[in-house]
C-alpha cells in the first residue's frame, strides 16, 4: 500500500519540542509572552520568525557589502543599457 505523505501532512502544523532549554531563556521568553499577552508557544514562534528575518537581512547586507567591495577593487562595470532604456524598450514591444 502506498501513502501520499504530502496529503497526510497537508493539514498538519509542524511542531517543535525543545529539551534542556536553559532557565534564563525560558524565563525571558515567559516574561515576554506574559507582557505581550501571548502563550509561550506563540511567543516562541514570533521570536523564531524574528530570528529568520534578521538572518535574511544579514545575508542581504553581506551581499551588498561584497558588491561594494567588488566595485571598490575592480572599479565600476559597464552593464550596457541604462535601466530606464531597458524598461522603455520592453514597453515598446
Amino acid at each position: 500500500m502506498h501513502y501520499d505523505v504530502s496529503k497526510i501532512l497537508e493539514n498538519v502544523m509542524p511542531s517543535l519540542q525543545i529539551r534542556d532549554l536553559p532557565d534564563a531563556i525560558y524565563r525571558a521568553l515567559s516574561l515576554k509572552a506574559l507582557r505581550e499577552r501571548r502563550s509561550l508557544a506563540q511567543q516562541a514562534v514570533i521570536e523564531l520568525q524574528r530570528l529568520a528575518e534578521v538572518e535574511s537581512k544579514n545575508r542581504r547586507l553581506e551581499a551588498l557589502r561584497e558588491l561594494r567591495e567588488s566595485i571598490r577593487n575592480d572599479g565600476e562595470r559597464n552593464v550596457g543599457m541604462a535601466p530606464a532604456d531597458v524598461i522603455r524598450e520592453d514597453r515598446d514591444r
